[in-house]
Parts: C-alpha cells; sequence; structure tokens
C-alpha cells in the first residue's frame, strides 16, 4: 500500500517511513505543501500523512485542496496538539489526528485502523456469534463478556477482558504487545501502551496466578504475552 507523507520535517519524515517500510507499506516523501497537495490529487494513495504546522502553504490548506479533488484518507499531524486544531482539522475532512508526540507503534495502529475503516484493510467477512472459548479452567464467553474460572464468575474491566479474549482467540501463539494494542485500544493508544503491563498484572490476580511464575499468562521477554492451559 502506498502511503504519502507531508511534512517539513525531513528527518521525522525518514523515521516514519523507515519504521513503515517493513511492515509492507511503499512510502514517498513531499516536503513542501503545495507540491504535496499537488501529488496527493494526482497519484492514487492509500492514505495520507498530512503536518499541519508547515511553513508557506500550511496543512490546512494542504488538506482543503486534497479534499477539492479526492476523499484518499487523511491523518494529520500537529506539533502543538492543541484540540482547536483537531477540530478544524477534522472539520475540512482528515479523517484522524495524531500529535507529534505519538509513538512509532502508535502511528502504526492508527494507520492500520484509518485503512480499516476506509476499506483499504479488508475486514473479516461476517461470521456467526462466536462461542465460548475454554482454556483449561478458564470460559472466556464473548458475546456475553462473561469470565468464568472453574465455577467463579470473575469481575474484570472492558480492558482486561479484551485482552484476555485477545490472548485465547490466538490458541496458545504468543500475541505482540502491537497486536495487543491494535486489537484492544480504542483511540488512546500510547497511553494504553503503557498500562498494558498493569492491565496483565491484574489479571493475573484475578486469575490467581503467581506473578513470578504465572501459569496462565506468560510473558516472552521482548516480545508479548501469550495465554497457556495451566499444569496440572
Amino acid at each position: 500500500m502506498r502511503i504519502l507523507i507531508i511534512d517539513d520535517d525531513a528527518e521525522l519524515c525518514q523515521l516514519m517511513a523507515d519504521y513503515l517500510k517493513p511492515m509492507g507499506f511503499q512510502v514517498e516523501m513531499e516536503h513542501e505543501g503545495g507540491r504535496g497537495a499537488n501529488l496527493a490529487t494526482s497519484e492514487q494513495w492509500a492514505a495520507i500523512i498530512l503536518d499541519v504546522m508547515m511553513p508557506g502553504c500550511d496543512g490546512f490548506e494542504v488538506l482543503r485542496r486534497i479534499r477539492a479533488k479526492s476523499k484518499v484518507p487523511v491523518m494529520m499531524l500537529t506539533g502543538r496538539g492543541e484540540e482547536v486544531d483537531r477540530i478544524v482539522g477534522l472539520e475540512l475532512g482528515a479523517d484522524d489526528y495524531l500529535p507529534k508526540t505519538f509513538s512509532s507503534r502508535e502511528l502504526l495502529a492508527r494507520l492500520r485502523a484509518l485503512l480499516r475503516r476506509t476499506g483499504w484493510i479488508a475486514e473479516t467477512a461476517p461470521q456467526a456469534p462466536m462461542q465460548e472459548i475454554i482454556v483449561g479452567p478458564l470460559r472466556i464467553n464473548p458475546e456475553s463478556h462473561a469470565v468464568i474460572l472453574g465455577a467463579e464468575a470473575l469481575q474484570v474491566t472492558p480492558a482486561e477482558f479484551g485482552l484476555l479474549l485477545s490472548l485465547a482467540k490466538a490458541h496458545g501463539r504468543v500475541k505482540t504487545r502491537e497486536q495487543l494494542i491494535e486489537e484492544v485500544a480504542d483511540r488512546e493508544w500510547d497511553v494504553f501502551d503503557r498500562a498494558i503491563d498493569m492491565h496483565i498484572s491484574s489479571l493475573r490476580k484475578k486469575l490467581g496466578d503467581d506473578p513470578k511464575n504465572p501459569s496462565f499468562i506468560k510473558t516472552v521477554r521482548g516480545y508479548g504475552y501469550q495465554l497457556v492451559i495451566p499444569a496440572r
């Protein structure tokens, strides 16, 4: 998928391109607003990443020119993160908004979510309601959000349930932090990234796991987490 980055910060553009290219994206960059608007509307792109604060033709004007000719998905970047900028950008037709304090993981997750919403990444075909998932003595109901351990119903938060369901659906495979964040978080990716270990720790307590030697949720150091059937 072809992505165009329009930003006068050449170093940041290169950092984003270096991160996105191994993820399967073809990335091109333009550092001047007017030329960026022309390039955005003269070729086909899966998405545009557009900086607000550029000298001369700023991001809002670039967005106006793009929207006059194209419905290509646009994610706007800002160094200020002011609410008024976000509102103006969205009213002009931006599809998402990301402050420049973003992490590379958040950029990827938000970009993939944007592409799913706009149809560039296909959603899975409609399926029948998911059946209860059983992992040893643990039962997880995706429809009712019930979590049963043995005969005891566990009270879990929405974030904890999302993490547990994502791990259970992986059928024992390791899930990376990026995968968990993308599947569970809604918009506050960076906040969720910082809190994911806390959510996992809370889940372990509710599952009765020994934090030093957990039997349900294993940590795969440097990679992610894995839900396993406890050894008897």
